[in-house]
Order: structure tokens, then C-alpha cells, then sequence
């Protein structure tokens, strides 16, 4: 009785700690279902990630590229439609060697265009992504 008793006290504490790992890898935040998001590669190894999604009557863009080496420095430019409504130069950050950059902007009437494009001037490497929303 007592062997049956703690091969299943085993059986309920190997489903926990599997249940505990699949929740530990879910995403941190999920995007809403209207979002658009685009991926892609840049010119040498590094991905960049371009999410665009409704937020109080604005939109919100998430531009992140991922290097995979912290301290390097970018040079971002986001455009909506054309115009450029954020620049600036974010650095890679540890533990993933990543930068985002989230902005808001208008919404302006029919399909909005957004692009982001970092350039890291130290490599030449260009990111490019376009999301129509």
C-alpha cells in the first residue's frame, strides 16, 4: 500500500513539474489578436521583429532587433506613411543582446505604412521590416 501510495505521489509531483516548464515557456505577452507582426532577417546574422497594433485610437510599434552581442549601438528610424516619427540610437542589451523600441503614433485613415530600419553603423548591417496596417 504504502509503494502504491508514493509511485503515485511521484506520478502527481513529474505532471506538476512538467506542467510548471510548459508555463515557464510561454511568451511573457501575447499580441492581441488584431496585431500585424512581420520578422525577418537583416543583412548579415541579426532578426529584427515589427509588431503594429491598435492602442486607444493610436497605433503602437514594436521594432526589435536581436544581435545576440551586447553594447552594440543602432541606428533606428520609424516611419509611418513615409514620415518619420521617432529616431534614435538604442544599444544592445544583455542577458538576449537585444534592443526594442516601442512608440505610438497616429492612426491615420485607411492602411497605415510602417517601417523600421536600424543600421548599425559599426557593421554596416541593415534591418529593414515593413508592416501595412
Amino acid at each position: 500500500m504504502k509503494q502504491l501510495i508514493r509511485r503515485a505521489a511521484l506520478g502527481t509531483l513529474g505532471v506538476g513539474v512538467l506542467a510548471s516548464g510548459m508555463i515557464a515557456t510561454a511568451p511573457a505577452v501575447a499580441a492581441k489578436d488584431s496585431d500585424v507582426i512581420r520578422t525577418g532577417n537583416c543583412s548579415m546574422a541579426t532578426d529584427w521583429k515589427l509588431k503594429v497594433g491598435a492602442e486607444d485610437g493610436r497605433l503602437e510599434v514594436e521594432f526589435e532587433v536581436d544581435q545576440n552581442r551586447n553594447g552594440q549601438v543602432w541606428n533606428v528610424v520609424l516611419k509611418h506613411n513615409g514620415n518619420t516619427f521617432w529616431s534614435g540610437q538604442p544599444t544592445t542589451q544583455a542577458p538576449s543582446g537585444s534592443f526594442e523600441v516601442r512608440k505610438l503614433t497616429n492612426n491615420a485613415a485607411g492602411t497605415d505604412t510602417i517601417v523600421g530600419r536600424a543600421t548599425n553603423p559599426r557593421t554596416g548591417e541593415v534591418c529593414r521590416g515593413t508592416v501595412n496596417f
